[in-house]
């Protein structure tokens, strides 16, 4: 039996919390008394409290996140109904800034802010039964550099099965409205010996998969050139996961990143919209021929596979703009294009747009945007719908021949717009698409504007790129028996980034 009890739900099984280890680390004589139990959402909330509550915990810290948020809100509910002695105390971004869209109120306290040090002061002062603590708690930034790290306590489990989360900063230098990171603009780091100690420590345990939580990873160049040397001076195979800005790649960096393996690096490359107009509306600042410049020297010089990020929906952006956008980032990267929709997050400046640009929003997490006075309801719909359709066929990496045949004359938004269209009126769903289904869909759609035959063997050599696949029914009747193809093993681990690179 523990007295502490930490706990999130995170989005993927594969995932770790980052946060409830640092909460675990710096809680000093109290650690031996906690112990740290993860979930999944869309997990039986009931279940979850049962596992929590066998453990008789007095106090329960909950994590808060955009995707958990709900879910949290409702095992917060259960846990109290319960076991009403129960205390529980919630902290991480959901709960830190107002207003609160998900009723929290039954939770006992929350920590707004950085909780490393707070946490354990609530913890010590509950469990000596003289707790004089506000509700709320607002907790001041910590010395990043005074407080215990986290990466002991990420047990043998978690380094076989899962991957690391590690970070060497905190902060963001640059003020975009609708991201969290730009309410703390002045960096703060971690000595990168000291980091680098932690690394290495992890990697002796055998972790392999690791990825940077830091905002800016490319902005002090000389600690990631220090990163990077380091995980390069390794014979063995690993997966790095950053997020860099795109436009600060000097040579001195450029000259590292290309000497990667193929599969070792993947980079989360910020843009969001390339309309210089847009984005001084929301204070991001664009640096267009060094984006553009960048971006063709990762694709054409390196083997990093890269994450790009659009948003739709952004102060004054119509699609037609954004379908411009998605035009040239398809002809600047050999990439994934990660198609978002804006987010207006509690805490964040984009509200200031809302009567000027006629910005609606869902209350409930993920607090997308509805609709503007440049897309209605019914558009924003299409261009959700849009976005699903486009993780599906194009990130997936399951269809790079097909979608090249789909965007030979260069329109890539205005035909993956009509195919979207169809696809949902065809399949009535974005969900539970298996790839024989969405491989006989393509065919169907293409098939009208392209040679069938053509069609059927581009789609063919697609599908079976990945050893131990079969011919889908529908194209046996199309395709000569005899018809002869090659199978690649491509394993599970960072099976799209693999894809993409065959």
């Amino acid at each position: 039996m523990k007295n502490i009890i930490l706990t999130t739900l995170n989005a993927r099984y594969s995932h770790t919390s980052l946060g409830l280890r640092y909460l675990i680390a710096n809680l000093k004589e109290l650690k031996e008394q906690a112990e740290i139990l993860e979930f999944v959402i869309n997990s039986s909330v009931q279940t979850i409290a049962e596992q929590i509550l066998e453990k008789n915990p007095k106090i329960i810290g909950i994590a808060v996140y955009i995707w958990n948020a709900f879910d949290v809100g409702e095992l917060v509910k259960i846990i109290k109904k319960v076991s009403p002695n129960t205390i529980v105390v919630l902290g991480g971004p959901e709960v830190s800034y107002t207003p609160l869209r998900v009723n929290f109120d039954m939770a006992d306290y929350i920590i707004c802010g950085e909780g490393e040090i707070s946490f354990y002061n609530l913890c010590k002062e509950l469990l000596e039964g003289n707790c004089t603590q506000e509700r709320v708690i607002n907790s001041p930034k910590v010395d990043f550099e005074k407080i215990a790290l986290p990466y002991d306590d990420y047990t043998d489990f978690d380094i076989k099965n899962r991957h690391i989360y590690v970070e060497n900063a905190r902060g963001c230098p640059f003020e975009c409205e609708f991201c969290l990171s730009s309410i703390e603009t002045k960096m703060r780091y971690l000595d990168i010996d000291v980091f680098l100690e932690q690394i290495e420590k992890l990697w002796l345990r055998g972790a392999r998969s690791f990825k940077f939580i830091d905002r800016t990873f490319n902005i002090k160049i000389s600690y990631a050139k220090a990163i990077l040397n380091y995980f390069l001076a390794k014979k063995e195979d690993y997966f790095l996961h950053f997020e860099v800005i795109p436009d600060n790649f000097p040579e001195e960096l450029r000259d590292l990143i290309k000497q990667f393996k193929e599969g070792c690096l993947q980079l989360e490359v910020g843009i969001q919209t390339l309309n210089l107009d847009v984005a001084k509306e929301i204070r991001r600042n664009l640096k267009i021929d060094k984006i553009k410049d960048n971006l063709k020297f990762l694709s054409q010089e390196t083997h990093a596979h890269m994450h790009i990020d659009l948003i739709i929906g952004l102060p004054s952006e119509s699609i037609e703009s954004f379908g411009k956008n998605l035009n040239q980032l398809y002809t600047l990267s050999t990439g994934e294009i990660q198609v978002g929709i804006l987010k207006k997050l509690s805490g964040t400046t984009l509200d200031r747009h809302d009567k000027i640009y006629g910005m609606v929003y869902n209350d409930s997490p993920p607090y997308d945007i509805l609709q503007n006075d440049l897309i209605s309801f019914s558009q924003m719909q299409e261009m959700k719908r849009f976005a699903r359709f486009w993780d599906i066929v194009y990130n997936s990496g399951n269809f790079q021949k097909t979608t090249a045949l789909l965007f030979e004359d260069g329109k890539v938004f205005e035909n993956f717009y009509d195919l979207s269209k169809w696809l949902y009126k065809r399949s009535e769903s974005t969900y539970k698409i298996s790839l024989d289904r969405m491989a006989e869909f393509l065919f169907e759609y293409m098939s009208k504007n392209h040679d069938k035959e053509l069609i059927a063997n581009t789609i063919l050599e697609d599908v079976m790129k990945v050893g131990g696949r079969k011919i889908p029914p529908f194209l046996k009747k199309i395709i000569p028996e005899n018809y002869d193809f090659a199978q690649k093993d491509v394993s599970k681990a960072n099976k799209r980034q693999q894809l993409r690179s065959n």
